[in-house]
């Protein structure tokens, strides 16, 4: 399997592996954490609820129990640091790296990590993903290119992005 160790990928020693079951609330905690740290100031209370109930809600976790929402979790020893998510096949929907790993290549690893994945289980040959106003120059860095301006639905920010993987 592709996964694993991705030593070389990141400026840390980190492993990257598909998420266990009882990991599932670490992992939206993380996100929530790290949404409230570096996006809470930007979105609107009903920006924030709505983000709320998508990492709580009930059926994203039993579509993650059923093999159809996938996530990748980054670890610094036991520690989870990183999270990915993956929803019909190409869209990232979830991606949160703990503040303190920020611009050490734990989001590029995630990243990479889940391109193999979508190339090489899901025979994709492009990745989507709905960029937060804090990621979208990541994700340029990355090769993202916006399909489109800025929207809001729901007072959640994004710009929808695109990149072709094959």
């Amino acid at each position: 399997m592709f996964l694993g160790s991705s030593k070389m990928q990141a400026k840390i020693p980190i492993e990257i592996r598909f998420l266990n079951r009882d990991e599932w609330e670490t992992a939206m905690g993380l996100a929530w954490k790290v949404f409230l740290a570096f996006e809470g100031d930007v979105y609107s209370a009903e920006g924030i609820r709505s983000f709320e109930d998508f990492i709580t809600s009930s059926t994203l976790k039993r579509m993650f129990d059923q093999g159809v929402y996938q996530v990748l979790a980054a670890y610094d020893g036991p520690r989870m640091i990183g999270m990915i998510s993956l929803r019909n096949q190409c869209h990232i929907s979830l991606l949160f790296v703990d503040g303190q790993y920020h611009y050490k290549g734990v989001g590029r690893a995630l990243i990479d990590a889940l391109t193999s994945y979508a190339i090489e289980e899901m025979g994709q040959e492009k990745l989507t993903v709905n960029a937060s106003p804090y990621a979208v120059e990541f994700y340029h860095r990355l090769g993202f290119s916006d399909l489109g301006p800025r929207k809001e639905q729901d007072g959640i920010i994004y710009t929808p992005m695109i990149k072709f993987i094959r």
